[in-house]
């Protein structure tokens, strides 16, 4: 039977790798060690209450991970209050996969963003994730782009 319960402290490390591979899955190829970075990241984040993220276990093993970061943007007509939830971590075990892990780990983690008070909730979507986030109610917004520092 699978449940979901609140990232804390003691599943952090577990956390961490199934980021990692996610990230790598999803075509990550830089050599760079990420641990030091996500540790600090989300060991104050979540101290602040700007991070949480929901687990799905398989007993005792973390098989699925979600996350929302909240961060505050200057109003703008499609977010009056400003308040953003940004989505990242989503994350199920191949194995696991097709089972609707992942939507009740969105859910989770959209309802922490609407008990936050976000206006908002933004993702850029892993080719594999852009059916589940469509199927959910997320629209595409083609107006992204990024420039690196």
């Amino acid at each position: 039977m699978i449940t979901y319960q609140r990232l804390t402290e003691k599943e952090l490390d577990i956390f961490i790798r199934m980021r990692i591979r996610q990230l790598r899955e999803e075509g990550a190829k830089e050599d760079i060690d990420l641990v030091p970075a996500l540790k600090d990241y989300y060991g104050r984040h979540m101290a602040d209450g700007t991070f949480v993220s929901w687990l799905a276990l398989d007993g005792d093993k973390i098989i699925g991970t979600s996350g929302m970061s909240f961060v505050e943007k200057p109003p703008y007509f499609g977010c009056p209050n400003g308040r953003i939830g940004l989505l990242s971590s989503m994350f199920t075990d191949p194995a696991y996969r097709r089972r609707g892990i992942a939507r009740a780990l969105l859910h989770l983690v959209v309802e922490e963003a609407r008990a936050y008070g976000c206006g908002t909730v933004q993702i850029t979507a892993s080719d594999m994730g852009v059916l589940l986030y469509t199927d959910f109610g997320f629209v595409k917004n083609g107006n992204f782009m990024q420039y690196k520092l």
